[in-house]
């Protein structure tokens, strides 16, 4: 920028060297097109503590801004510079300068047409939002319309439209100050995640006016798909012909060759070659993709301003890999450009945003992707459309364990109720269905089979469309784009495997959550929730059949039928995962779960067991109680009803001896849930030692195996040295963690959330991201005493916090072994691991 313009007051300063922390990234981006050689008009850039003062009321010092109109066309424009451009700014003002003397010189030069639309579209910018009148009267169009408008103005304010050019831009200056300064505007920053005291510079810049005789007119143009990524030239170019007003009779042209019409490639291959070298010096020296925004006066092209294209996830992922590979910037720059959360969008179909969207309702986004079903309001119902092959939304109050079938039958899962953790959020999550929870304004009605939302009502089997990336319900089918796991996105993980970090392993209950942790590379199983294998429909009648039992005796031979079942699914896990680490945890949940509590259920349970119906409902209740989730399940299950972790020992072990006859060694990895005293570890461990030492006797076979403790209580975690002498491992379950930490119910806090993040009493949803200094302060206690009892044991998060970045970053500071997550989130994972790896070594915190 011009160094002859300074100032005692440095009101207005160069922008040559200056910082983007002092002068907002517009000043910063101009600053280095000039040092590319470009042609940019003269501009000057004013320092955010500038615009603050006067802001305040400093005032201006008219000598110097008069300097800023000498030369060139008379006429300046004003643009906002914040810090992060996503942060917005006050309305860009155009035409800064113009009165009744440059007025009738650019009559002479360009036509009194051209000259009186600049002319009144500034004294209506200036009326309307700088001298604050009422818009309505300066809607002036047509033959004398600037006349009129100026009588306006004067009839208004008592006094002549101002004639100074430094008055106007003293006033202009002013009222983006205030603007910027006021609480409107500071509530909209603090949306798009600015601080409320966030600085503002200002950057005053020639205008170009691309009027006049030969090629003129003003344009934008990009050189990336916005929406892909993929290359490809784009934009606009509106032409003015001389003596043509500017907005009327303007030609707007394609920028590339075209059969729809002319493109500026045609009419002006130099201007047009001209563009495409901007572009390539922009991408390089600016190290990103930009979109120029260019005016063309004679052939002549000004570069205005270049931003940085705004992308789509899956734009974002291809620029950046293309950046690296080009070597435009290194691939650890590339990793810490990507968002972590952003590679959801490219796992699943995603809603495309260039398409129309009948918005029906809003929840919470529990599970990111997109999908197109048909409603229907049961498991049943859904498991019947999907073997007619007709895709479906399971919609319900909330689910259970129950509704599991329904859900794997089901395209999309959509909740009254619920929160990022409850059982639908979760479940969802692991099946990589979009899901939504939360949903507090729709009703159901079971009876005549409706859904209201959104003030419609809409009935089983109308078509609808679920975004879980953006929480949003949309009314009938909408426009949907692919997945992406191109080479992009394989070359993006595989520098982030390059670049180390915590291990990051998944979350998988079955052979199919396996294959897809496999898929995504996950570096082994870290949590393996046994239960759910027993809701299929074929085991679930041999699980109740356990629980209905009278006796030991009878609950083992009950449990005689499930092992073989329990064995398959261990052995095929064991087998998928080809020697990698496997975490299984032991019988988790209170065993009400497994049982109907409507009528018809019990009817149907009681023809099944061939029991008297009074004495199944007797059973239910006795199962009943007032707080199951604080009662007989976990560890307490398994110290009662000793016999179901037998089985489950046998069963691991005996599959642990089939698949490494089969491949590669197994060590699985035993987990005890629910755990709160060392005593319980004991029990557990010497009954599970003794069923390891029958089945190496009974298969002639030696193997090793680790046993260790899921961390979900506070006690635990505080006794964690005790519990560490007994253990291998110890894996933090954060969902129950934080549930008993807070005394909230994971499944019922949505109700209120909202809320509670809104008025600061949470700085976010502790279920969706840890809470570091109360639950991350018992996961660091429990970590240093068990270390400090067992030095090398090994410590992880097995909770849904294992997929947030976030915690994912507090993990690694406080030096765990590995994460583990949904294995839709293992990408995510993977990601965030290396980001806090890199940024350990930017910091000189990790070695």
């Amino acid at each position: 920028m011009d160094t002859r313009i300074t100032s005692e007051t440095a009101l207005i300063t160069p922008s040559a060297g200056i910082l983007r922390a002092r002068h907002g990234w517009r000043a910063k981006c101009l600053q280095r097109l000039i040092r590319m050689d470009l042609p940019v008009p003269r501009s000057f850039a004013l320092p955010c503590e500038t615009v603050s003062a006067i802001a305040a009321g400093r005032p201006l010092p008219v000598e110097d801004l008069r300097k800023v109109f000498d030369g060139g066309s008379g006429l300046v424009s004003v643009r906002p510079s914040a810090v992060m451009p996503e942060w917005g700014g006050p309305g860009t003002v155009l035409n800064v300068g113009i009165n009744d003397a440059l007025h009738a010189e650019l009559s002479a030069r360009m036509g009194a047409a051209n000259a009186d639309a600049i002319y009144l579209a500034f004294v209506q910018s200036y009326a309307i939002n700088i001298a604050r009148l009422d818009p309505d009267m300066f809607h002036h169009e047509g033959d004398g319309a600037l006349s009129r408008a100026l009588a306006a103005f004067e009839a208004e304010m008592d006094e002549p439209f101002p004639q100074d050019p430094a008055r106007q831009l003293a006033e202009v200056l002013r009222s983006m100050a205030r603007a910027w300064d006021g609480p409107t505007a500071r509530l909209l920053r603090q949306a798009k995640g600015a601080p409320a005291d966030a600085p503002l510079g200002l950057v005053i810049q020639e205008m170009a006016l691309g009027l006049g005789p030969g090629l003129c007119g003003s344009g934008t143009i990009q050189f990336a798909d916005p929406v892909t990524g993929t290359p490809r030239v784009t934009g606009r170019f509106r032409g003015q012909s001389h003596g043509t007003a500017v907005g009327a009779g303007a030609e707007t042209l394609y920028l590339t060759r075209d059969e729809r019409g002319p493109s500026l490639e045609d009419v002006s291959p130099e201007t047009f070659a001209d563009l495409i070298r901007f572009g390539i010096a922009a991408r390089e020296r600016l190290r990103e993709e930009m979109l120029i925004e260019f005016v063309v006066t004679d052939g002549q092209v000004s570069v205005i301003d270049a931003t940085r294209l705004a992308r789509t996830s899956r734009a974002g992922v291809r620029i950046a890999v293309s950046l690296a590979r080009d070597g435009v910037i290194p691939p650890e720059e590339a990793l810490m450009r990507v968002e972590p959360r952003a590679l959801a969008d490219l796992l699943h179909h995603q809603v495309d945003p260039r398409a129309p969207r009948d918005l029906i309702t809003r929840g919470i986004n529990a599970s990111p992707g997109a999908a197109t079903g048909r409603i229907v309001l049961t498991a049943a119902a859904a498991q019947a459309a999907n073997a007619r092959g007709e895709p479906c939304i399971l919609v319900r109050r909330e689910t259970v364990p129950e509704d599991i079938r329904g859900m794997h039958a089901s395209v999309a899962v959509l909740t009254e109720r619920g929160g990022t953790t409850s059982h639908a959020a979760v479940i969802a999550r692991g099946l990589g269905l979009p899901c939504i929870v939360g949903a507090n304004g729709i009703r159901i009605d079971l009876r005549n089979r409706t859904l209201i939302a959104g003030g419609r009502e809409l009935r089983e089997g109308d078509e609808i469309t679920i975004d879980g990336s953006s929480g949003e319900v949309l009314a009938g089918a909408a426009a949907l784009l692919p997945p992406a796991l191109d080479d992009n996105f394989t070359q993006l993980l595989a520098w982030a495997d390059e670049a180390g970090g915590i291990g990051v392993r998944a979350n998988a209950d079955t052979p199919e959550d396996a294959l897809v942790a496999r898929r995504f590379e996950a570096q082994g199983i870290g949590l393996c929730r046994t239960e759910h294998m027993f809701f299929d429909g074929e085991r679930l009648p041999a699980m109740r059949e356990m629980i209905f039992a009278d006796s030991p005796d009878d609950r083992r031979l009950a449990l005689a039928r499930i092992l073989p079942m329990q064995r398959e699914d261990f052995t095929r896990l064991f087998e998928i995962m080809a020697g990698l680490p496997v975490t299984i945890r032991l019988f988790d949940p209170p065993l009400h779960e497994f049982l109907p509590h409507d009528r018809e259920g019990l009817r149907e349970l009681a023809e099944s067991m061939d029991m008297p119906l009074s004495d199944v409902t007797r059973r239910v209740d006795a199962l009943s109680e007032f707080n199951p989730m604080l009662g007989m399940r976990g560890v307490r299950l398994g110290i009662t009803m000793p016999e179901i972790y037998d089985m489950q020992a046998r069963a691991i072990f005996e599959a642990t001896v089939d698949a490494s006859r089969k491949g590669d060694p197994v060590v699985p990895e035993i987990m005890i849930p629910l755990v709160s005293a060392m005593r319980e570890v004991e029990l557990v461990k010497t009954r599970i030692d003794a069923v390891a030492s029958a089945v190496r006797n009974e298969r002639r076979t030696e193997f090793t195996y680790k046993l260790g403790v899921m961390v979900e209580t506070p006690r635990a975690a505080l006794r964690a040295g005790d519990i560490a002498a007994h253990s291998a491992f110890l894996s933090f379950g954060t969902n129950d963690l934080t549930q008993m930490t807070y005394g909230l119910s994971r499944d019922d806090a949505g109700r209120f959330m909202g809320t509670y993040v809104s008025q600061g009493v949470y700085s976010e949803d502790p279920f969706h991201v840890l809470d570091q200094d109360g639950v991350g302060e018992l996961l660091l206690t429990g970590a240093q005493r068990a270390r400090r009892q067992s030095p090398h044991i090994t410590i992880s998060v097995c909770g849904e916090h294992g997929g947030n970045p976030e915690s994912i970053a507090f993990c690694h500071d406080a030096g765990f072994d590995y994460v583990s997550c949904s294995p839709f989130r293992v990408p995510i994972a993977r990601l965030a691991a290396a980001q806090s790896a890199i940024r350990g070594r930017l910091t000189g915190d990790f070695d």
